[in-house]
């Protein structure tokens, strides 16, 4: 082990709490402890604790509690190994090497990276020269401007086959440490070695500690072989260990940005420049595993953006096949493919943020690029095919390591099959991945409903955002952890699944407030922007909207309200923060009873959790004061209470009887 326990105990008595938070949160002294606000959300009264006799930080407002280490890793989005080395410079600790002999590799290791910052000043500095005039008119053209420019550390690697060379040889940087940093071309065929980057644009490519490790080198002329050029495996790169901007983009997704993945250098400054800072790309080669799992490190759920032709579609396909096997509960991808002919770059020049923002919005989850892939242009008239097409689902269900996603995969996709088959208007098709016994049914009777088209991803019909084959119900379960967690908020800013349906039951059924708007009122809702909507929704009431007898002109008059308030991206945030199928009651068209007992079973489980929460906090408190066995234990007993809700969201099943479908307790 690198780090033993003497040295890490070492750091924490040279390094107190306070003087690592404080560089941080400005806090005040108050008794033993200092208070000051948290870090971790925006607040007004100080609920952030730091006790310096027992060496650890208490955050009442989201209850994160640890010690400096965890502090760093939190605050800094950085690993443990990297928590500890900041720290240490920061005490002025040297950090113990484990053998001479790691000692002897980490020093040779010290030496390239030298090697390779003196290289990427180098192309900087000849970018800015006289002779970096062609390469930075390419640039102008891609219109990433002189800052952007310094931002990426860009250069330009001029055509000389020994300028790199030259310049490094007259610092003292011996042939044999640039042909190994990857810099220069040598071996036993090759008497005098040269720059393997010659009349280039030069992209540095960083570790996660923002140290240069290698170089990506675009061609200024047409006819060169290779279009863009990666330097060569060495001792600090890895192509396929890292990605381009990870430094950056892991501290953009650790502040809540979404986690991007694009294809190449120059998309991912377009992004970055946008607006997106958690962009990256692989380097050179298809996604690899190694990458994904960096990925899923960074975030619960990349997003992966491919150009919209077909070659963009089939590297999502292989980035799909990649990633089923690797699944884990909480870890998943979402695909985004880009209007056809446009690459990020493209669409960030022609339409900026906003015509990103709808590519993202509208990625989808990677059990739909699956199901796509699947029926795309597809027949399925006859048994032999659909079996074809179950065996088919099965194995790839069945290649999951994970049982727990396993399970789920498998109970998703044989409810699409039996969604997509079933006799219309019959009760026959699949049930749980087999085939049910059912009325005579027609070879028409068995198109997909709702397959995609060659190309796309976007059902043929249907309501906007469908997944394919998925006809509108049933309700599904959400835990308050599940409903805002990263998997259903998209991003750390987004409503939970809970408020959202609340909201929208009241803006599709205004007539709800009749007899509950004390209720609405007194709810406690979490988002800003739900609290906002909510005051907008009973503004719009009070304004007659209620007196039409008509519940969809009444619900038309609400969404006009709302909008000529202003409220129009908040309304589209509500309906983007539900994710799974829409909540039958909650959409238009519901019978009042249906939607009276749904309206019922959301609020008690609103009511409940956000009870139970508040005392999960008085359980956090006094265990802080006092660390006693009753304490503890009523810490547990409401956290295991909380834990009990989970799935009972999913109180009815399908439409509900009084809406034309047969209804069923789950």
């Amino acid at each position: 082990m690198r780090f033993t326990p003497q040295f890490l105990e070492e750091l924490r008595a040279r390094l107190p709490v306070s003087e690592v938070v404080g560089r941080r949160v400005k806090l005040k002294k108050a008794g033993r402890e200092f208070k000051g606000l948290s870090p971790f959300q925006q607040e007004k009264t100080p609920s952030f604790t730091v006790n310096d006799q027992k060496q650890f930080y208490h955050d009442f407002s989201t209850g994160k509690h640890g010690n400096i280490f965890d502090f760093v890793m939190e605050t800094e989005g950085v690993s443990f190994p990297e928590a500890v080395e900041r720290l240490a410079s920061m005490a002025g600790l040297p950090l113990p090497a484990a053998t001479p002999d790691a000692a002897r590799h980490e020093q040779r290791r010290k030496t390239l990276h030298d090697v390779m910052e003196l290289a990427a000043k180098f192309f900087a500095d000849t970018l800015a020269s006289r002779n970096g005039a062609k390469a930075r008119g390419y640039l102008g053209d891609r219109a990433i401007t002189p800052g952007t420019q310094l931002q990426f550390r860009l250069g330009y690697a001029p055509a000389d086959r020994f300028a790199l060379k030259e310049h490094l040889g007259a610092q003292g940087i011996s042939t044999e440490d640039m042909v190994e940093a990857g810099l220069l071309v040598g071996g036993d065929d090759i008497p005098v070695p040269y720059d393997r980057f010659r009349d280039r644009v030069m992209f540095p490519i960083t570790d996660a500690r923002g140290r240069v490790i290698a170089f990506g080198g675009r061609a200024l002329e047409k006819d060169v072989p290779a279009k863009y050029l990666n330097s060569p495996e060495t001792p600090l790169f890895h192509k396929g260990d890292n990605l381009y901007n990870l430094a950056t983009a892991r501290q953009a997704t650790h502040n809540g940005a979404p986690l991007i993945v694009v294809e190449g250098y120059v998309d991912v400054i377009a992004m970055v420049t946008a607006g997106f800072g958690g962009a990256v790309a692989p380097l050179g080669t298809a996604l690899t595993e190694n990458q994904l799992a960096l990925l899923w490190r960074m975030a619960d759920e990349p997003i992966l953006c491919f150009d919209g032709d077909r070659a963009g579609q089939k590297a999502a396909y292989r980035a799909a096949d990649l990633a089923m096997p690797n699944l884990a509960p909480g870890k998943s991808l979402r695909f985004a493919l880009l209007p056809e002919g446009q690459d990020p770059d493209d669409l960030a020049r022609t339409g900026g943020r906003v015509a990103i923002e709808e590519v993202i919005s509208a990625a989808r989850p990677l059990a739909d690029m699956i199901w796509s892939r699947e029926i795309e242009g597809g027949t399925f008239a006859t048994p032999e095919r659909r079996a074809a097409l179950e065996a088919r689902i099965n194995e790839l269900s069945n290649g999951i390591r994970d049982e727990v996603v396993r399970r789920y995969y498998r109970q998703d996709l044989a409810e699409r099959l039996q969604r997509t088959f079933a006799p219309q208007g019959g009760g026959g098709g699949y049930g749980r991945g087999n085939f049910r016994s059912g009325r005579s049914e027609s070879p028409r009777a068995f198109a997909p409903r709702g397959a995609a088209p060659a190309g796309r991803f976007a059902p043929r019909g249907g309501r906007p955002g469908a997944a394919p084959g998925i006809a509108p119900g049933p309700y599904q379960a959400a835990s308050p952890q599940l409903a805002t967690s990263p998997i259903m908020r998209g991003q750390r800013s987004a409503m939970s699944r809970r408020e959202a349906l609340i909201l929208q039951s009241l803006i599709n059924h205004p007539w709800l407030l009749h007899d509950h708007l004390e209720e609405v009122a007194a709810l406690e809702l979490a988002h800003p922007e739900a609290n906002k909507l909510r005051a907008g929704i009973i503004a719009a009431f009070a304004n007659d909207h209620h007196h039409s007898p008509d519940v969809e002109e009444q619900a038309e008059k609400m969404r006009a309200d709302l909008d000529a308030r202003g409220l129009s991206e908040v309304l589209q945030r509500v309906e983007r923060a539900i994710t799974t199928a829409a909540v039958w009651a909650a959409r238009p068209g519901a019978a009042r009873e249906d939607v009276l007992a749904t309206w019922q079973q959301l609020v008690v489980l609103h009511q409940k959790t956000h009870a139970l929460l508040r005392e999960k906090k008085d359980a956090e408190l006094a265990l802080a004061e006092e660390t006693s066995e009753a304490n503890l234990a009523w810490l547990k007993d409401v956290s295991a209470r909380l834990d009990s809700l989970d799935g009972t969201e999913a109180l009815i099943e399908g439409f509900g009887e009084l809406s034309g479908r047969f209804r069923k307790s789950v």
